[in-house]
């Protein structure tokens, strides 16, 4: 795959990972933690070391947001219902 591709490709699930986000599904945070991942290889396979500092920094709100999330989640479903 190209390089061009490769960028569409993983801005496409970073997409998909904040579309989720915004619909309230924590999943949103755990794909947009893990396509990290590959935009760090990304950086390194292209020399654009740039986005290694975005993709820690991206990967480092996503996984404290999904933590968060989770917790509050957990929360509300120990909450005693009406």
């Amino acid at each position: 795959m190209s390089q061009q591709w490769w960028s569409w490709v993983l801005t496409l699930i970073g997409l998909t990972g904040w579309w989720l986000t915004g619909r309230r599904l924590w999943q949103g945070w755990a794909i947009s933690f893990a396509v990290q991942a590959l935009w760090l290889a990304y950086a390194l396979v292209t020399s654009q070391y740039g986005f290694i500092v975005a993709s820690l920094a991206y990967g480092a709100m996503a996984a404290h947001n999904l933590r968060r999330w989770r917790a509050e989640a957990a929360a509300r479903a120990e909450q005693p219902q009406d």
